[in-house]
């Protein structure tokens, strides 16, 4: 990659491309470790196998409707201001300073620094996903995302290795030392990227709030003025209330699928990790391979191939949890999830910047962090109400009610398939 990229005579130094992207590696580290591994494991071990999905569901549910409502607004204010490093440097230390208390002091403590750093967490990714324009041309954005996913996904390979070989102590070092390499890593971004500055720059004012606030509800009706982006927008909130969802379920999941073929607990939570681990290799691999698609065909067709990528996933896993298929069958539940996943990060940053005018770049992001968080609240309030009524109600196991709430979100994906189908990103008019 040349510093004078092609298309344009801004300068953008290599280190400040390759520390974004650590970033990735970086903030995945907490979201793979913490969020998807370790935590699910604590409330597993603290509540019981038939109580885990639907805790873990609301816990994940009231974290995400700290930041929903707030996400707009955080994006508005950043475009007000010099830049947004501040805002991604306070989010990220106070995920970390939280992370490093988990596991410390029982498990009621735990679930309310659970909640906020994982608030803080999704507040940094979208300041975050907000300079990928400080960091790339049009010409490489598809490639520069998708280089930051790819190379995210080493983070989560890094924290899945570090609870493996640590597996035999305590939760609390296990987070602190996810913490720590979250810290470690993330410096390089807050040094080395720079920001090209704004002429709209003001104070943080009680006043500023109140018209950023009304900005706000202004930007959710002006979403229809942008061709596309309101559909996009919709569309958005059903394949990521599905995938994440599932995604933040799997480890569970896998757990339930080893012991109903016969491992105990021990040996399934083992397996979990094993399974995490090969979707994160072809994540890697995913990530760089649908960036690299997105540069040659638009990120609206990709991500069509992406989610028709994720229709398969559900039906295999879906037919795991009913017909109680061998567990071998996760691995390619597990590289399927981790291609996709790689390919939605890959195509809806993308999309979303094609859709968005560039000076409202904040706002716009502010709006497209919303309905991600909007979903991460839907998807498990969803999943745990699921679990909830045919375990319950109907008296199924947890594997077989799971294969129900696996059903509904491959219902959602089907939903937001048929939303987007309009939708142009103009790449066709370009190329």
């Amino acid at each position: 990659m040349s510093d004078l990229e092609k298309g344009t005579d801004r300068v953008i130094p290599r280190r400040a491309v390759a520390a974004w992207i650590l970033y990735d590696l970086a903030n995945t580290v907490f979201s793979m470790g913490v969020v998807s591994l370790m935590f699910p494991l604590l409330v597993r071990e603290s509540v019981g196998e038939d109580r885990a999905d639907a805790v873990q569901g609301i816990v994940t549910a009231i974290s995400m409707s700290l930041i929903f409502l707030l996400s707009p607004l955080l994006g508005a204010i950043t475009d007000h201001r010099p830049r947004r490093m501040p805002f991604l440097v306070g989010a990220t230390l106070v995920c970390i300073g939280l992370t490093f208390s988990l596991g410390r002091f029982g498990f009621l403590p735990s679930v309310i620094a659970f909640i906020f750093a994982n608030a803080a967490f999704q507040a940094g990714v979208l300041f975050y996903d907000a300079l990928l324009p400080e960091v790339s041309t049009p010409q490489n954005r598809g490639r520069i995302g998708g280089m930051g996913v790819g190379f995210g996904y080493v983070g989560s390979f890094i924290a899945i290795g570090i609870t493996m070989v640590f597996e035999g102590r305590s939760a609390a070092f296990i987070f602190s030392l996810l913490g720590g390499l979250f810290l470690v890593t993330s410096w390089p971004c807050f040094i080395w990227v720079k920001e090209r500055p704004k002429t709209n720059s003001e104070p943080i004012t009680w006043a500023l709030m109140k018209r950023l606030t009304a900005k706000t509800v202004a930007t959710l009706r002006s979403a229809r003025d942008y061709p596309g982006l309101g559909r996009f927008l919709l569309g958005r909130v059903f394949y990521t209330d599905s995938v994440n969802t599932v995604i933040m379920m799997m480890v569970l999941f896998t757990v339930n699928v080893a012991v109903a073929n016969g491992a105990d607990e021990a040996a399934g939570q083992t397996q979990s990790r094993l399974i995490m681990l090969f979707a994160i290799v072809f994540a890697i691999a995913g990530g760089l391979a649908w960036g690299w698609l997105v540069d040659r065909i638009g990120p609206k067709k990709t991500l069509s191939f992406v989610l028709s990528l994720w229709i398969v996933v559900f039906l295999l896993a879906a037919g795991i949890a009913f017909f109680r298929l061998p567990l071998w069958l996760m691995y390619g539940v597990g590289t399927g999830a981790g291609i996709g996943m790689g390919g939605m990060i890959a195509a809806d940053r993308p999309l979303m910047l094609t859709l968005t005018p560039d000076e409202r770049v904040g706002e716009f992001y502010g709006l497209y962090g919303m309905v991600g968080r909007f979903s991460a609240i839907v998807g498990p309030v969803l999943w745990a109400g699921i679990l909830w009524i045919t375990i319950e109600w109907f008296g199924v196991d947890a594997l077989t009610g799971q294969g129900f709430g696996i059903l509904v979100l491959l219902a959602l994906v089907c939903v937001s398939v048929w939303i987007l189908r309009p939708v142009s990103d103009g790449f066709e008019r370009k190329g």
